[in-house]
């Protein structure tokens, strides 16, 4: 199969395209043929060697959308020819092939409305919202939430996710993505580049940080007592909390066909919708990971594989 390859580890000159032996269905397993892959921020650590020591040549990506091309021995839930998205386990890629084998238990059948391409934009995205604002920060309707750059892909999904549980939602943006920020339904949107928004937003009841570093240090000047702070991104190194009077929490993010189906019930529903997607060629691989190595995207960066 036709695949992008992690050389080394290092730059995105890295990744090239060749080869890779064809995966087999084990027992529980599925595999599919990848029709799309999300590119994640996680998958330029995976490259520059941040999560420690890989087998060479590897293959990146977690998140996919395509077709069951084959099943293996105790798999009744899904068929050969079944449409199905889903995301790896922790510790384990494979998607920027064009075959994957995966547990059968992890993937769901793919939403009809959604093409593949949307499909996989949703997959981690979505997981990632899900764990971080109804299992681990329990928000609640009534509620004000800040969610810390606001148009990157779990960042949008969180926005349309807070909104409609009806919780108050205050998002950070640059100047350009400030149309697309109250699309998704933010209340209030602050631009990083030119405000403070410890001096904007005051005594909230959650902080939902996509950015981490100094954002997250910050945050906690936002929260009221007894508030959470929910992360997905680190403080810096040696970051000491400025208060004990909140909670400071990460979400597990386990993977799941529940919460993929949970998506799927709110998409129907009209409370989400995918992001704003920018498209690349498999081949293409290495600018995607240029692009989003630069932090300032609008939604997700998706590659095409068939």
């Amino acid at each position: 199969m036709k695949a992008i390859l992690l050389t080394g580890f290092g730059g995105t000159d890295m990744l090239r395209p060749g080869d890779a032996p064809d995966p087999v269905a084990g027992p529980g397993d599925v595999v599919v043929d990848v029709y799309a892959a999300s590119v994640n921020a996680a998958d330029s650590k995976v490259r520059r060697g941040a999560y420690g020591n890989l087998p060479f040549p590897h293959i990146l990506g977690r998140d996919f959308s395509g077709v069951v091309s084959a099943v293996g021995a105790g798999v009744d839930e899904l068929a050969v020819g079944d449409e199905v998205f889903g995301v790896t386990e922790r510790g384990v890629e494979g998607a920027y092939a064009e075959k994957l084998a995966i547990k059968a238990a992890i993937v769901a059948k793919k939403p009809p409305q959604l093409s593949h391409v949307e499909a996989a934009a949703m997959g981690l995205t979505s997981l990632t919202a899900l764990w971080a604002l109804e299992d681990t920060a329990q928000l609640k309707p009534g509620e004000t939430i800040v969610i810390q750059g606001g148009a990157g892909g779990v960042a949008g999904f969180a926005i349309q996710l807070a909104k409609h549980i009806g919780a108050r939602v205050i998002t950070t943006a640059s100047a350009e993505n400030h149309d697309y920020v109250r699309q998704l339904g933010a209340d209030q949107v602050i631009d990083y580049h030119t405000e403070d928004f410890t001096r904007v937003a005051d005594s909230c009841d959650v902080v939902f940080d996509t950015v981490g570093g100094e954002v997250q240090a910050r945050s906690y000047d936002v929260l009221k007592p007894g508030g959470r702070l929910v992360w997905i991104a680190a403080a810096p190194a040696g970051f000491v909390p400025s208060r004990q009077d909140v909670q400071v929490l990460r979400p597990a993010v386990d993977r799941d066909r529940a919460h993929l189906e949970r998506m799927a019930e709110l998409l129907a529903s009209g409370a989400v919708w995918p992001p704003a997607i920018t498209r690349y060629k498999l081949a293409d691989a290495a600018e995607a990971h240029r692009v989003s190595e630069g932090r300032h995207l609008r939604g997700k960066l998706v590659l095409e594989v068939r």
